[in-house]
């Protein structure tokens, strides 16, 4: 007959039932635009050093040489094992290229964390074929090559993380990226459907307002500070909050979360005022 003690030991038994620190020991993390650029950080860059800090083999996929050696330098420095892989995120063959690289170089690959984005904020029927054709590119093509490639290597407990915009909540102007971050969110929760059957995850990351190298680039103090001011917390987000959930959403600790998009945002959008409540009696003036 089981005691007390016996029905702790065997609930206690899981893996997830401890606070310390998640590892990834010899699981190979595959991370697109993971390169440091600035001393901001970026994203990818953010995702790459937790999951070298925490064991994993990181393969840094950036076009930009110096970004991701630096990446590779600062990922070594921590203790961790890295190495830079060049590619056209825009170009099937040089993605294919680049992920086979990565599998000849670390065996396989057991986590994917793609982070690519970027755009004008021009709206979308003022512009060209050509420029909406880059914004797609760039913001939700690359990520399907990126997915498509990388699946073909990857086992049951296998996990992919993309990375949304909370551009997508959006009723403003139509713009070409807002449509490509909608249709990046798509593909995460289709892919993780097609992918389930096989044991992997996909999930995604929504970002909020964050200060990082890609705001930093067209952005004043002024409106940071407005921008602040507008979520919800009052605070201001950095590329680690993005990054800490993305680390967890691609650790084991969501072992049993697939097809979902996070938002990380501070709590949305600050309301600024009590607009009252449809239905509610107008406010009453104290009396005199």
């Amino acid at each position: 007959m089981s005691t007390t003690d016996d029905w702790a030991a065997q609930t206690t038994a899981d893996p997830l039932a401890t606070t310390e620190g998640e590892r990834l020991d010899g699981r190979v993390a595959l991370v697109a635009g993971g390169g440091l650029s600035g001393p901001l950080g970026g994203v990818g860059f953010s995702i790459a050093w937790l999951c070298g800090s925490a064991g994993a083999h990181v393969a840094v996929v950036d076009r930009d040489q110096a970004a991701g050696v630096r990446a590779v330098a600062a990922i070594r420095d921590a203790g961790g094992e890295a190495e830079w892989f060049s590619a056209d995120v825009t170009d099937s063959a040089s993605v294919e290229s680049a992920v086979d690289a990565v599998v000849r170089r670390f065996g396989r690959i057991d986590l994917v964390a793609d982070s690519i984005g970027g755009g004008g904020a021009v709206p979308a029927l003022e512009i060209d074929d050509d420029e909406f054709d880059r914004v797609m590119q760039l913001n939700f093509l690359s990520a399907w090559r990126i997915i498509k490639f990388a699946q073909r290597h990857m086992t049951a407990g296998g996990s992919v993380v993309t990375i949304s915009s909370g551009a997508t909540e959006g009723r403003g102007p139509t713009m070409p990226y807002t449509i490509a971050k909608t249709a990046l969110e798509k593909l995460t929760v289709g892919a993780a459907s097609s992918l389930a059957p096989r044991g992997i995850r996909v999930n995604g990351v929504r970002v909020g307002m964050i200060w990082g190298a890609f705001a930093a680039r067209g952005m004043t103090e002024e409106q940071r500070e407005l921008r602040r001011q507008n979520v919800a917390l009052q605070t201001e987000g950095t590329v680690w909050d993005i990054a800490s959930a993305a680390f967890f959403l691609l650790s084991d600790r969501a072992r049993w979360v697939s097809g979902q998009v996070l938002a990380v945002d501070g709590g949305g959008f600050a309301m600024k005022a009590n607009t009252g409540a449809a239905g509610s009696a107008p406010a009453r003036k104290a009396a005199s």
